[in-house]
């Protein structure tokens, strides 16, 4: 709470906010730009999509993420979705979709470089934007409906403690609480868990003109993940490899599902998986690196005793 608390104020209160940015006709299709403090020259953009097992995600749940990396220069768009029951995962893709298309026709105008775009994904909201990135690639592969942003817009694809094997997850969720009632429902019956698996998707021979079109794709993800396994990257990866995809697969040893997107940032100093981010956007740009190895260590929000005790009760 005590970390939430800095994050929640910084949110509603800094003019570097732009909240609640229309990307669409939908009551929830809204999203939040986090602005670098100097915006002389175009800068590189991070479209992120958050968790929240398909039925709590919010824009708001990136403004942390949004306020670390506007400090290093990136904008980041954090883009809202329909949640279930409003929507299901087809309204879910489809805002995802609609919201990387608004971002990349107008980015510029809120000093983005459009030639500098990333898109990254946590939990729920990786399989989401995995499912768009695929679903445009088979479009833009002329196998699919006409476009209306191109894949090869995105320079690399992130995805944090993801699953993309739905067929593998339906029990594993209904052991956690998310019940295959529940969750059949949101993934449009268990007649669609294929449709919307990006692994096995991936391994379609017809999808076989749609791989080289997708750009670099680097998966994250802890090893002591309960919520959704690290296997589920693992497989995700080596399917990817396996058809001739660019991709990376790193595991974080020890880390659960929410280590990497909680706890650690507010621990503040350095951690691998925001430098590697960084890393990655800012490669080429000599002068953004340079700033980087420089950058003061960041700030802890959190006393140590708490984000252990937030570890010991967290149903995550």
């Amino acid at each position: 709470m005590p970390g939430f608390l800095q994050v929640a104020y910084y949110y509603l209160s800094s003019k570097r906010v732009k909240r609640s940015v229309i990307y669409g006709n939908m009551p929830r299709n809204r999203m939040d730009l986090y602005l670098p403090a100097n915006i002389c020259e175009p800068k590189p953009v991070l479209i992120f999509v958050t968790g929240g097992a398909w039925i709590i995600g919010y824009k708001a749940w990136g403004s942390f993420l949004g306020l670390q990396l506007a400090e290093r220069d990136i904008i980041v768009a954090s883009i809202d979705y329909r949640n279930f029951p409003q929507g299901t995962i087809s309204d879910m893709v489809k805002d995802v979709s609609q919201g990387i298309s608004c971002i990349v026709k107008n980015i510029a105008d809120y000093g983005g470089d459009p030639n500098r775009i990333y898109l990254m994904g946590q939990s729920a909201g990786a399989h989401i934007s995995a499912c768009a990135l695929l679903d445009q690639a088979v479009r833009e592969s002329g196998k699919g409906d006409s476009i209306s942003w191109s894949v090869s817009q995105i320079k690399a694809y992130f995805g944090l403690s993801g699953g993309y094997n739905l067929l593998d997850l339906v029990d594993h969720f209904h052991q956690r609480g998310l019940y295959r009632s529940i969750f059949l429902s949101i993934m449009e019956g268990e007649q669609s868990l294929k449709k919307f698996s990006p692994e096995v998707k991936v391994l379609d021979l017809s999808f076989k003109d749609a791989i080289p079109l997708l750009p670099p794709i680097i998966l994250f993800h802890g090893s002591d993940d309960c919520s959704i396994p690290s296997d589920s990257s693992k497989r995700f990866a080596d399917a990817l490899k396996k058809v001739g995809a660019r991709t990376e697969m790193v595991l974080y040893n020890g880390k659960t599902h929410t280590d990497l997107f909680l706890q650690d940032p507010f621990r503040g100093g350095k951690d691998d998986l925001f430098e590697h981010v960084v890393s990655v956007i800012h490669a080429g740009d000599d002068e953004a690196l340079a700033k980087d190895a420089t950058a003061p260590p960041r700030r802890r929000l959190v006393p140590e005793f708490l984000l252990k005790l937030a570890s010991k009760i967290s149903p995550f």
